[in-house]
């Protein structure tokens, strides 16, 4: 018996070490299955104080959720203690024994029963003992097993263990030390007596710093409207109490005595904290006004019919946004023709005005650019009013004002007349009658009127439209704003025209002024006139730098030609007005016979060298371009024919924009050969285009670069548009033809003008002065900004760039353009990108 005590002891001693760490971790498994609810708790109220929830909340509920917690963290203290069960020596060796394999410590206390007394069985085993004595020297801790899934099946633990973990990144534990201020201690009231703090924090928008009460040495504060007192009472409940008149708090109204007190300071009054310690302020408030906008001057129409109407506005804060209301002043509106019948209802024209990108938006002034050619009220009296709101929501309106509307204005008499029956169609739809026959007075005489048989077919189909509407239901709102659409298109069409056209224009203007002079106009009259010269002459320049690039051959470097930059004749112009208004007329006409001279000599200068590789692929797709638009025209001739034959036409002989008469043959066209019909010999010379325009795509230049793949997808839409046209030729279906034939033009037109503007990318990469690509007055001898350049061959120029002006005025003035063009969100986004860029630098 002493002989099994003692080897016990030497068990024991030698396996010391594994079984201490075995039973500490059957401990550590005790606690965690009995107390990880209590565990939670704690982590998660940690979490909670540590990311200031309770400075957050009021203090009813912080108490609330205190009481919670020590109710939960008691309730778990009790259940683990009562679960508990404090493991021994002999569980950590039973533990350890049987996680090794024949359970040796077993084995090695255990006594010989059998065979005791026999030498042999003696032998065999202390020889067991032996081996299981070196089996126990290798036992190692057993590790606890500490899942407790099945204990926390909602795995809330996890939820505390993250909310801890969240807590420790994102809060402090220095806001647990706060809990004291929300709830006191009573040693500490007893220790230290009651106290207080308070701040005022300003709305955020009026910029102004936030206020502690504690460091006011003057008891009369001016705070703006809206201002957040929060005063905070520490001591027993009722040693301090607030008495305020500044909230204007009525019904509901806390206790003087709550710890916590916030409110919001709407009225001047009185704020006051009694008891020990206390204080008292007299609080004036500073209403926040209403913003003040006006218009600046007059209203003015850009080239292309926009309003640029220039507005000015202030608040004692910040204006955050503006709107201006657009209402059609019927009584100022001349109720004759298409105006006399009561217009239909319209809503009001609401555009939100342009606001400061950078700096102070107190007091700015800014101008709103906004294209309303389009609209039914465009060039008619109209009432604009304009209204801006403050960050308090304030609202200030501005007087209304009576203005006509800007847009676009057609100097074609054909043209307006067109535009003038698309008004009177979307001004009331009664008018649907009235419009159908002066629209057919306009298409009597095509071969003196209209110039483009495409034109003539839309006006037709327009009217046939516009006659098919029912009588008592009318024309639909989708039918109008269509048949409107067709209208402006016909109208812009004919006013753009080509260079002839512009030529005649400008040329009518000048006219007009040059009478005008002779005959003594009024300054209101003159001022109306340079208006129309003006734009005449942007038309006229526009027209040359379109033609020049799709016609590059026909503008070569003509030293005869008159050369002058757009600047210089923006100068003359100026001088011109300047002149007439000062009275001296005989100047003046004098000056205007001089720019009717230089506008009618004045080319587009060319590069210098030989014609390129790009300007020969231009020049094959304009001769393609002008085959295709030839065959379109026979097409149409062929539909016109085909309605006549029909009986659609109503008059026997009547021609067509071509003077196609009735002794036609429909379908004989020229270049059929015998046995060959109109329309199959249509559909092959398409082919025979496709063909041509898939040859110069294969052999485009620009291969790779944006504007050449560009270029190349046009002419593939292009080609595909030619295919489909020639399927309906050999169908006979010219009006889908000439559809698919406009389309493929459209697409060539599209094509030519991104090679254009690649070859003019690639030629100012490669440094060249002059591209030739719609470049007006350019010199070899000059710098882009019309400079001489520099001597001996420097690059740049002797000469500054503001000769002779106010430095000053003139970066105002570009300043100013800068913030105008910014404000219109018309234009491509990555220029609005880079002009914020630039007012952000300047």
């Amino acid at each position: 018996m002493a002989n099994q005590s003692q080897n016990r002891r030497d068990v024991l001693r030698q396996l010391r070490w594994p079984i201490r760490l075995t039973r500490m971790g059957m401990i550590a498994e005790q606690v965690l299955r009995n107390f990880w609810p209590m565990l939670s708790l704690i982590l998660l109220g940690l979490a909670m104080l540590m990311l200031g929830a309770h400075e957050a909340m009021k203090l009813e509920l912080v108490w609330g959720f205190f009481v919670v917690f020590v109710v939960g963290s008691l309730g778990s203290l009790i259940y683990g203690f009562r679960r508990f069960v404090w493991p021994t020596s002999e569980d950590a060796v039973d533990r350890l024994d049987s996680a090794m394999p024949a359970r040796p410590i077993a084995a090695i206390l255990d006594t010989q029963l059998v065979g005791s007394g026999d030498a042999a069985s003696e032998t065999v085993w202390r020889t067991h003992v032996e081996r299981m004595h070196r089996a126990a020297r290798n036992a190692k801790p057993v590790e606890p097993d500490l899942k407790i899934a099945s204990r926390d099946p909602f795995a809330l633990r996890y939820v505390a263990l993250l909310a801890f973990f969240m807590a420790a990144i994102f809060g402090s534990f220095l806001r647990v030390a706060t809990v004291a201020d929300v709830l006191p201690l009573q040693g500490t009231v007893l220790a230290n007596g009651p106290s207080w703090e308070g701040w005022i924090e300003p709305p955020g928008y009026t910029g102004k710093p936030a206020l502690y009460l504690a460091d006011l040495a003057d008891d009369k504060i001016s705070l703006p409207e809206g201002s957040e007192f929060t005063i905070r009472l520490y001591g027993q409940v009722g040693d301090l109490t607030v008495a305020e008149t500044v909230s204007g708090r009525i019904g509901v109204v806390a206790s003087g005595a709550d710890p916590n007190q916030e409110f919001t300071a709407t009225q001047s009054g009185n704020v006051s904290i009694t008891g020990p310690g206390g204080k008292s302020w007299n609080i004036a408030i500073v209403p926040d006004s209403a913003p003040e906008i006006a218009s600046v001057g007059e209203v003015e129409r850009g080239i292309n019919g926009e309003m640029q109407y220039t507005f000015s506005a202030k608040d004692d804060y910040a204006v955050v946004q503006g709107f201006a209301e657009i209402s059609l002043d019927l009584v100022a509106v001349d109720r004759r023709y298409g105006l006399a019948i009561d217009p239909e209802l319209r809503d009001i024209i609401q555009v939100t005005l342009p606001m400061p990108f950078t700096g102070s938006r107190a007091e700015f002034t800014e101008t709103m650019v906004e294209n309303l050619s389009q609209h039914p009220w465009a060039n008619l009296p109209v009432k604009i009013s304009l209204s801006a709101l403050d960050a308090a929501n304030n609202e200030g309106v501005g007087e209304a004002e009576s203005i006509v509307l800007p847009g676009r204005r057609f100097f074609d008499v054909l043209a307006k007349s067109i535009v003038e029956q698309r008004r009177d169609l979307l001004w009331n739809r009664a008018n649907n009658k009235r419009v159908s026959r002066v629209l057919r007075a306009i298409t009597h005489a095509p071969d003196e009127s209209l110039a483009s048989e495409a034109d003539y077919l839309k006006i037709r189909l327009a009217i046939r439209d516009i006659e098919a509407a029912p009588e008592i239901d009318g024309l639909s709102d989708d039918e109008v704003t269509e048949l409107a659409q067709i209208l402006w298109e016909i109208a812009t069409a004919i006013e753009d025209g080509n260079l002839a056209d512009a030529l005649e224009r400008l040329q009518q203007a000048q006219e007009r002024l040059k009478d005008a002079i002779e005959n003594g106009a009024t300054d209101e009259e003159i001022a109306e006139l340079m208006d129309e010269l003006r734009e005449a002459m942007q038309q006229y320049m526009q027209q040359l730098a379109e033609q020049s690039q799709q016609q590059p051959n026909e503008f070569s470097d003509n030293q005869e030609m008159m050369e002058m930059s757009g600047e210089q004749l923006q100068e003359m112009l100026d001088r011109l007005q300047e002149l007439m208004e000062q009275g001296r007329m005989d100047e003046a006409e004098q000056l205007l016979d001089q720019i009717s001279r230089m506008m009618e000599n004045m080319q587009v200068t060319q590069g210098q060298g030989e014609q390129g590789e790009g300007q020969q692929a231009l020049q094959g797709l304009s001769e393609t371009l002008r085959e295709q638009q030839g065959l379109s025209d026979e097409t149409f001739g062929d539909l016109q024919e085909q309605g006549e034959g029909g009986g659609q036409q109503g008059q026997q002989g009547q021609t067509g924009p071509q003077g196609r008469g009735e002794g036609s043959q429909p379908g004989q066209q020229p270049g059929s050969g015998p046995g060959q019909s109109g329309e199959q010999g249509l559909a092959d010379r398409q082919q025979s285009l496709r063909d041509q325009l898939s040859q110069q795509a294969e052999g485009l230049p620009g291969a790779g670069s944006p504007g050449g793949e560009s270029a190349r997808e046009a002419l593939d839409r292009a080609g595909r548009a030619m295919e489909r046209a020639e399927g309906a030729l050999r169908d006979e279906d010219f009006a889908g033809a000439l559809d698919r034939q406009s389309e493929a033009m459209e697409a060539m037109r599209e094509g030519m003008r991104d090679m254009a503007e690649d070859m003019q990318q690639q030629q100012a990469q490669r440094g060249q002065q002059g591209d030739g690509l719609g470049q007006f007055g350019s010199d070899q001898s000059r710098d882009p900004l019309g400079r001489d350049a520099g001597a001996t061959g420097r690059v740049g120029t002797d000469e500054q760039l503001l000769q002779g002006e106010d430095v000053y005025r003139r970066a105002r003035e570009l300043l100013d353009e800068i913030r105008k063009r910014s404000a219109d969100q018309q234009r491509p986004e990555p220029e609005i990108d880079y002009l914020k860029r630039l007012l952000d630098r300047f």
